[in-house]
C-alpha cells in the first residue's frame, strides 16, 4: 500500500484528523461490542425477559395479603368506651382451567425469541455497513494513491517538457498539453479524498466513536486484493432459509400473531380458579353484631377463619368485540405469512444476482490483468521514447491515460468484489461466521 502525499494547495478540502490504524477484524469487534444500535437492540432484549414474565402472569397464581387496623368506640354494657383491633386476611388464586394459558406461555417464549432475532438483525445490519464502509475507505485511499503516483510521473514530464521549452526543444504547446493533463488528476484526487473522509466518518459512526471536535478518526489500514472464489448456490440458498435473521424474525412474528390470535379466542371458554382466602385476628375480644338480631351476646365474637373451594366462570357476551378482534388478528396472520413467502423468494433471486455479479466480476478480472501488462510495458516504452523526441505528447498521454485507467479498473474490481462478498454475507445471514482473516469462513 503506497501512502498519499496530500499537497498543501490541491489537497485542503480533503484533510483529515490524524487517527489510529484500524484492521477490519478490529472494526467489526468494536461494532459488536460499542454500536449504539446494537446496545439498543440489547437493551431491548432484556425488556422483553421482563414482558415474557407479564405475559405467563395469566397462568401464575394471584396471592393477596392484607393488615387491618382500628379503634371500635362506642358504649356498650360491659364493654370499654373505645376498643382498638386489629386482624389480617389474605387470599389465594390459582387458574385451574384457562384456555389462554398454553398460547400466553408461548407467545411469552416467542416475545424473548422475537428480541434476539431484533438483535440479530441490527448486529447484521451494523456488521454489513461498518464492513461496506471499511471497504470503501480503503478503496479510495488506494485510489488515491494510484492516482498521486499518476500524477507525479505526469510532473516529471511537464518538468522535462518545461526545460526543453526553455532550451527551444519544444514548442509551448505541447509544455501546455503536459500541464494540462496533469492537473487534469487534481480534481480526480481532491473527491477520493473527500470519499476516503467520509467513509472513514461512517466506520467511526458504526464502532461508536465520539465525533466532538477533537474526536480521534480511525485509520482503515489494508489493501484490496481480487480473490478467486467458487460459491454452491443451491447449498447457500438451503443454508440462508434456515439462518439469516430476519427470515427466522419474520417467521416468529406469524408465530406470535398466531397465538395472539388463540388468546383472543380464549374468550369463548370457561375459566376454573383454586381459591383458598382466611382471616386472622388476634384479638378475641372483639365483638360485632349479627345481622339476624341474636340475643345472645356470645354469638357476636369475631374469630378467625379459613375458607377454601373452586370458582368456575363462563360469560360469553359477544357484541362483535371478541370476534371483531380475532378476525383482525387473523388478517395480520396472513399478512405476515404472505411477506415471509415474498421474503424467502427474494432470498434466492437476492443471491442469484449476487452470483452472477460475481461471475460477470471474475470474467473482467482475467481480462484487465491481460490487459494490464500490456499497458505497463507500453507506458514504460513510450516514457522512455519520448525523451529523444520517438513519439509525440499525444501518444504519451494516451498511453499514461490508458495504464492509469487499468489500474484504476482493477482497484476498483477488486472493490467490487470485496462489496459483492460483504453482500452474499449479509444475504447468507453469515456475518456471526464472518472473519476476513480466516480462510474457511470466507466463500
Amino acid at each position: 500500500m503506497k501512502a498519499i502525499r496530500l499537497l498543501p494547495l490541491v489537497m485542503a478540502l480533503s484533510a483529515y484528523v490524524p487517527g489510529y490504524a484500524v484492521t477490519l477484524d478490529s472494526v467489526l469487534r468494536r461494532t459488536v461490542e460499542e454500536n449504539h444500535e446494537v446496545q439498543q437492540a440489547r437493551i431491548n432484549l432484556e425488556r422483553a425477559s421482563g414482558q415474557r414474565l407479564v405475559l405467563r402472569s395469566v397462568g401464575l397464581p394471584d396471592a393477596v395479603i392484607g393488615i387491618v387496623g382500628g379503634d371500635q368506640g362506642g358504649h356498650r354494657s360491659g364493654e370499654k368506651s373505645n376498643q382498638p383491633f386489629g386482624f389480617g386476611y389474605g387470599g389465594f388464586t390459582q387458574p385451574i382451567f384457562n384456555a389462554a394459558i398454553p398460547p400466553s406461555f408461548r407467545r411469552a417464549d416467542i416475545e424473548v425469541l422475537i428480541a434476539e432475532q431484533q438483535l440479530n438483525v441490527a448486529l447484521t445490519e451494523q456488521l454489513h455497513g461498518a464492513r461496506v464502509a471499511f471497504y470503501s475507505a480503503i478503496f479510495n485511499k488506494s485510489l488515491n494513491g494510484v492516482r498521486t503516483e499518476q500524477r507525479q510521473r505526469l510532473e516529471q514530464n511537464t518538468s522535462s517538457q518545461r526545460d526543453r521549452y526553455q532550451s527551444g526543444l519544444a514548442t509551448r504547446g505541447i509544455f501546455v498539453g503536459a500541464e494540462v493533463q496533469t492537473r487534469e488528476l487534481d480534481p480526480q484526487i481532491e473527491a477520493s479524498g473527500r470519499a476516503y473522509n467520509a467513509a472513514v466518518l461512517k466506520v467511526a459512526e458504526a464502532i461508536g466513536e465520539d465525533l466532538g471536535p477533537s474526536a480521534l478518526l480511525p485509520e482503515p489500514a489494508g489493501e484490496l486484493k481480487y480473490v478467486p472464489i467458487k460459491l454452491d448456490l443451491e447449498t447457500a440458498v438451503k443454508q440462508t432459509l434456515n439462518r439469516r435473521p430476519d427470515l427466522q424474525l419474520a417467521r416468529l412474528l406469524v408465530r406470535a400473531a398466531n397465538e395472539e390470535q388463540r388468546i383472543m379466542e380464549a374468550a369463548y371458554y370457561p375459566t376454573i380458579n383454586a381459591v383458598v382466602s382466611g382471616e386472622y385476628i388476634p384479638i378475641s375480644g372483639i365483638r360485632r353484631t349479627q345481622s339476624q338480631g341474636s340475643p345472645r351476646r356470645s354469638d357476636d365474637i369475631i374469630s378467625s377463619e379459613i375458607r377454601a373451594g373452586g370458582a368456575y366462570t363462563w360469560r360469553v357476551i359477544d357484541n362483535g368485540q371478541t370476534y371483531g378482534s380475532v378476525m383482525r388478528q387473523r388478517s395480520a396472520r396472513e399478512i405476515n405469512e404472505l411477506l415471509v413467502r415474498k421474503m424467502e423468494e427474494d432470498t434466492r433471486r437476492d443471491l442469484v444476482r449476487i452470483d452472477t455479479e460475481l461471475k460477470a466480476i471474475a470474467a473482467k478480472q482475467d481480462l484487465l490483468q491481460k490487459a494490464s501488462f500490456a499497458a505497463e510495458e507500453n507506458a514504460t516504452a513510450v516514457r522512455q521514447n519520448l525523451g529523444g523526441g520517438v513519439v509525440s505528447q499525444l501518444e504519451f498521454r494516451l498511453a499514461e491515460n490508458a495504464s492509469l485507467e487499468i489500474k484504476s479498473n482493477l482497484l476498483s474490481l477488486a472493490y467490487q468484489q470485496k462489496l459483492a462478498l460483504a453482500e452474499w454475507d449479509r444475504a447468507t445471514g453469515r456475518y456471526f461466521q464472518f472473519s476476513d482473516e480466516t480462510a474457511q469462513n470466507v466463500p
